[in-house]
C-alpha cells in the first residue's frame, strides 16, 4: 500500500516505525529537514521537505498515486486543507486527519466530501485522556483496553506476592471464580520476555499478566492476582495543557481533583473551565507546591506536562512525598523503559496510545481496534471475520486449527454484535449490552461476523495475522 504521512513528529514517527516493516511504500512530508533525515536513516522511505498543505508539495510526495493519506501535523488547519486537496485534486480514496481541537468534532458534517473531505478524524489528546481515565477506574492496572464496543476489557497487572494464583498453575484460576464468570490470561511477560501461557504455566511474583474478561466481570477476575484496592478518591494533575485539562475535566465529580500549572495565565483559564477542581499556580517539581496540593494524601499523581524530564522529576518527587501511585507521560522510549517499575508506576507514551488509533484505520482488512502494549512491543487486535468456508481461512474452523503464527493467540470473540444480551434484570431496570462474549478455547469455532480479539507478543506478527483473516476470492 502506498501511504503519504504528513508530519514527522511523535505521531508520524510512531506510525512510520510500525508501517515501514509491513511492505508499505511510505513517503513522509515535514518542514523540518533534520527530522526527516533521522527517519530516512532508520527506515526505507521517501521524504519531502515542505508545507504539507500546499498542492505542489503534495504532488511532489506522490499523493496522486497514494492509497492513503495521513495528515498528522500539529496544525489542525493544515491537516484539514491537506485532506481536502487529497480528495479534490489527487483523488486519494482514504484520508485520515489528526485534529487537536474538540470544536471540529462537534459538527461531523464538516468532514463530509463537500467540506473538508476527511474519511476518519482522530484526536490523539482524547485517546490519551480516555486511557488515563480507564487507569483511574482500575488503580493497580498497568494498561486497561476495551474491545467489542466495551463488551470485553483487557487489563495488564503485575502479580504480587500472596496473590491467589502466584505459584500455582493457571488452570486453578477456574476454581476461584464463580460458576457464571469466565476469563482468560491472554499473555504473560516474565522479566520482559513473552511466554505463551497454557494451563500448566505457573504465575510468578513480578510477572506482567494480561487478563481478558467480560467488562462486567472484571473486578472479580482481578482479585485473582491483586489484593483489594481502595478506589481513587484524590488525584493531583501536573500540567494544564490539552491533555491535563481534559483529564481534570473528565475526573472532576468522581474524585477530588487538584491541578498544578506553572503558567498563571493558563492556570486561570483552566480554573474558569473547571467547576469542581482546585487549580494551583506553581511548578509540579516544587516540593512546597506539591505539599499545598496535599500530595501525601493523593491516591494518584498524574504528570501530564509536555516535558519528559519535568514529568519524571515531578512524578518521582510526588512518590517520595507520599502519593500512593504515580503516572508520567513520557515520549522518549529510553526514558520510559528506564523509569517504569521504579519510583514511577506507569510510564505512558502519548504517541504509542494515539498510534494505535491511527493503525486501526491504516491497516488493510477489517481491523476495528489496534492497541499497543508494553510501549509498542506487542499489539492486541480486534478483527471482524467475513466470508464463508470457501473464501475465508478462518470461518468454520476451530481455533486450534487456525494457522496462527507462533506468538499469536486468540483471546476471545464477540458474536452477534447487533443483538442485545441482558446482563442484569431487576424490577427497576434492565441492563443490556450488545453482543455475546465467548472466551476462546481450542475447540471454539469461528463464525462469519465474529469480532475476534487476538494478542500478538511481537508487533512484527501483525501483518501475517491480518492477511490470515482477509477474505480471498475463490479460496479453497
Amino acid at each position: 500500500m502506498k501511504i503519504v504521512i504528513l508530519g514527522a513528529g511523535q505521531v508520524g514517527a510512531s506510525l512510520v516505525e510500525h508501517l515501514a516493516s509491513e511492505a508499505n511504500d511510505i513517503t513522509v512530508v515535514d518542514t523540518d529537514r533534520e527530522r526527516l533525515v533521522l527517519l530516512q536513516d532508520r527506515y526505507d522511505l521517501r521524504t519531502v521537505v515542505g508545507d504539507a498543505a500546499t498542492p505542489a508539495v503534495l504532488d511532489a510526495a506522490g499523493t496522486g498515486d497514494a492509497d492513503l493519506l495521513v495528515a498528522a501535523t500539529r496544525s489542525d488547519p493544515a491537516n484539514l486543507v491537506a485532506c481536502k486537496l487529497a480528495h479534490s485534486r489527487f483523488n486519494v480514496p482514504r484520508r485520515v486527519a489528526r485534529l487537536r481541537s474538540a470544536d471540529f468534532f462537534a459538527d461531523p458534517g464538516l468532514f463530509a466530501p463537500e467540506h473538508f473531505a476527511v474519511t476518519e478524524a482522530l484526536c490523539p489528546e482524547q485517546e490519551v485522556t480516555d486511557t488515563i481515565v480507564r487507569l483511574v477506574e482500575f488503580p493497580r492496572a498497568l494498561q486497561v483496553l476495551e474491545f467489542g464496543a466495551g463488551r470485553l476489557t483487557l487489563v495488564g497487572v503485575r502479580a504480587y506476592e500472596g496473590g491467589l494464583l502466584v505459584g500455582h498453575p493457571i488452570r486453578e484460576m477456574r476454581r476461584h471464580l464463580p460458576p457464571d464468570i469466565d476469563a482468560r490470561i491472554a499473555a504473560l511477560y516474565r522479566r520482559d520476555r513473552p511466554l505463551m501461557p497454557d494451563g500448566d504455566t505457573r504465575i510468578e511474583v513480578g510477572d506482567e499478566v494480561f487478563f481478558i474478561a467480560p467488562t462486567e466481570h472484571l473486578p472479580a477476575v482481578l482479585r485473582e492476582l491483586r489484593r483489594e484496592e481502595q478506589p481513587v478518591r484524590q488525584v493531583v494533575v501536573a500540567g494544564a495543557g490539552n491533555i491535563g485539562a481534559r483529564v481534570a475535566a473528565a475526573l472532576q465529580g468522581r474524585c477530588r481533583v487538584t491541578v498544578v500549572e506553572a503558567s498563571r495565565q493558563r492556570a486561570e483559564e483552566v480554573a474558569d473551565r473547571l467547576d469542581d477542581a482546585l487549580v494551583l499556580c506553581g511548578g509540579a517539581s516544587d516540593e512546597d507546591v506539591l505539599e499545598q496540593a496535599n500530595i501525601a494524601e493523593a491516591d494518584l499523581f498524574l504528570a501530564l506536562t509536555n516535558d519528559d524530564e519535568d514529568n519524571i522529576l515531578a512524578a518521582s518527587l510526588a512518590k517520595r512525598l507520599g502519593s500512593r501511585r504515580v503516572l508520567a507521560l513520557i515520549n522518549r522510549r529510553v526514558y520510559a523503559d528506564m523509569v517504569q517499575g521504579g519510583p514511577i508506576d506507569i510510564a505512558l507514551s502519548p504517541a504509542e496510545v494515539s498510534a494505535g488509533a491511527f493503525l486501526a484505520h491504516v491497516r488493510q482488512g477489517d481491523v476495528v481496534q489496534v492497541h499497543r502494549l508494553r510501549r509498542g512491543a506487542a499489539e492486541a487486535l480486534e478483527l471482524v471475520v467475513h466470508g464463508d468456508a470457501r473464501t475465508s481461512k478462518v470461518v468454520g474452523r476451530r481455533i486450534a486449527d487456525l494457522d496462527l503464527p507462533e506468538g499469536v493467540s486468540v483471546a476471545a470473540l464477540v458474536r452477534n454484535m447487533e443483538i442485545p444480551e441482558v446482563l442484569v434484570e431487576t424490577e427497576d431496570e434492565v441492563e443490556t449490552r450488545f453482543g455475546q462474549v465467548i472466551m476462546a478455547h481450542h475447540d471454539t469455532v469461528v463464525q462469519a461476523g465474529d469480532h475476534v480479539i487476538l494478542f500478538c507478543t511481537r508487533k512484527e506478527l501483525v501483518p501475517k495475522v491480518v492477511r490470515l483473516f482477509q477474505v480471498a476470492f475463490g479460496f479453497l
